[in-house]
């Protein structure tokens, strides 16, 4: 028989899907004093239009604390998850490390991939916004090692 937890795993497909959805990539990096310092960001697809063709990414203030902390230690561990009852609880977990990206056209482009996927499409006038946000930004992207997925519903209500 088959554990429980192979049974909640997510199949490739089911990966996609579940983070086709705009939800929130919730981030944890290491801080000075080795503690998990942990923040919710919105996050884009760059090289690829899913995650399985593809890579998460985001943009954030360069002074951030998130930063600082990639500088000193690039690994990184992000969750994006979802439902509010034991047979609804899904969720993905990803282990790797953050790659700073300062590149001005390279953060542009997560910032418009990250604004579209939880705005819509950026027009003419958003681009110019990104663009000035863009020099005080850096870009994040992930450069994952470990998937770890749950989807409980698989169970059926049982456990």
């Amino acid at each position: 028989m088959a554990s429980k937890r192979s049974q909640i795993e997510m199949t490739t497909d089911e990966i996609d899907d579940f983070l086709a959805v705009p939800r929130t990539l919730n981030i944890a990096t290491i801080g000075p004093q080795g503690v998990p310092h942990l923040v919710a960001m919105w996050f884009g697809f760059v090289d690829g239009d899913k995650f399985s063709t593809g890579k998460i990414g985001f943009w954030t203030f360069a002074r951030s604390q998130k930063v600082v902390n990639l500088k000193r230690d690039p690994r990184i561990t992000c969750l994006v998850e979802a439902g509010t009852r034991y047979n609804e609880l899904q969720g993905v977990e990803l282990v790797g490390t953050g790659r700073l990206i300062d590149n001005q056209d390279e953060i542009v482009e997560i910032a418009i991939a990250t604004s579209t996927r939880h705005a819509g499409p950026v027009n003419d006038a958003g681009r110019a916004f990104i663009e000035i946000q863009a020099r005080k930004r850096i870009g994040i992207v992930l450069e994952v090692e470990q998937v770890v997925s749950w989807d409980h519903s698989k169970l059926g209500g049982g456990y």
